[in-house]
């Protein structure tokens, strides 16, 4: 049976500076990144980035999760006049 590997991804949207929308997605594991015009190519493109990047450097493997659970993430808000932060949530997806 064939391995299964999970990368985990990262997607902002941000934009540019003619005001239009991009998604920006991140793969925290591998350090790639790709963009896209909605988030549907935004994954399609990193998809294609790292199976590219994994041909190059088959060895990249070992950084990507054996398991498929589901990488955990925070918020945190920051104030500008603040001393401290504070964690505003937490989510699993």
């Amino acid at each position: 049976m064939e391995k299964k590997y999970f990368a985990d991804i990262v997607i902002n949207k941000e934009e540019l500076s003619n005001g239009e929308a991009v998604f920006v997605v991140h793969c925290t594991n591998l350090g790639i990144t790709s963009q896209g015009s909605t988030t549907e190519e935004a994954m399609e493109n990193i998809k294609e980035a790292i199976e590219l990047y994994l041909e190059e450097e088959p060895e990249a493997y070992d950084e990507l999760s054996l398991n498929n659970q589901l990488p955990m993430f925070s918020v945190i808000e920051v104030n500008k006049s603040a001393k401290a932060s504070s964690i505003v949530g937490q989510r699993s997806h």
